[in-house]
């Protein structure tokens, strides 16, 4: 047990057990559990601040995910067609990083933007119509309550179970609202998110998706530019393909191939463009 006492100098709880009766071979167990417990807890707490930073960023993210699929797929789709579009009636690669380049920022601003603006009036209509839904229910519980019966009723609950639920629901405090909120007016996660979040990881994924078309200009000349440009245009797609489907539980395959075909779409789309300008200058 000495050793256990050594290892643990601060357990106040295990000193106290040792010093007054023995220990069987489950106490032991539980000191030695306490030690590493505290032991753990130590070597832990010299790596709180990076873990912290860490699990944020990937809560931000998982949090954004939706919308940092959109950004990759916006990014790719609407500046696809102006870097073929330009390249097709170009004479040399900085043309098209110089129309690439300034597209991609503005559209990633512009997205950021859009992104925050849409997010935020939704946050504010959300809390609104919850605070509203908090003075009705501290107004008039009882027609709450039974308004709260009906609806459990309709989602199919026995008579039973919901006076069960509902009595549950009353006792605890919050539960009111919270269940309200979730069935009726279905808007507790958009009281929730944060605007910046969503926005900056826009930001960040329609950036990233904007510039892969570009940079191939930025090291190649035009021809091979419009080659490599082409390629890693298409892996991207095709990935952010298979990523729609993974997030939305859809068939990878389909998704893949509808992210191609609008892409495909937009890139034709700058082509025509770009042969009808270039054809209307030299005339």
């Amino acid at each position: 047990m000495r050793l256990i006492l050594l290892h643990t100098p601060n357990c106040h709880f295990c000193g106290t057990l040792v010093s007054r009766q023995p220990v069987s071979h489950l106490g032991r167990w539980a000191l030695r559990t306490i030690s590493e417990s505290e032991i753990g807890v130590k070597t832990m707490t010299n790596n709180v601040p990076t873990t912290s930073m860490l699990r944020r960023v990937a809560q931000s993210f998982l949090s954004a995910l939706g919308s940092f699929v959109f950004g990759l797929e916006d990014g790719t789709v609407s500046i696809v067609g102006l870097v073929f579009g330009v390249a097709a009636s170009a004479s040399n690669s900085q043309i098209v990083v110089l129309a690439g380049a300034t597209g991609a920022v503005s559209a990633a601003v512009s997205m950021m933007a859009g992104t925050y603006l849409d997010v935020s009036t939704e946050r504010d209509r959300a809390r609104a119509a919850i605070a509203t839904e908090q003075r009705e229910i501290e107004q008039e519980p009882e027609r709450q309550a039974q308004e709260m019966h009906d609806r459990l009723l309709q989602a199919g609950f026995a008579r039973a179970d919901v006076n069960t639920i509902l009595t549950i629901i009353r006792r605890t405090p919050g539960a009111m609202l919270k269940t309200t909120t979730a069935l009726e007016l279905q808007i507790a996660g958009a009281a929730d998110r944060n605007p910046w979040t969503q926005a900056i990881w826009m930001f960040v994924a329609n950036l990233f998706a904007a510039f892969v078309p570009v940079l191939p200009f930025v090291f190649l000349p035009l021809r091979s530019a419009r080659i490599v440009s082409l390629m890693v245009t298409t892996l991207l797609l095709v990935l952010l393909g298979v990523l729609r489907g993974v997030v939305g539980h859809k068939n990878v395959l389909v998704t893949a191939l509808q992210t191609l075909a609008i892409a495909t779409a937009a890139g034709m789309a700058g082509l025509v463009v770009g042969w009808l300008v270039a054809g209307r200058i030299g005339s």
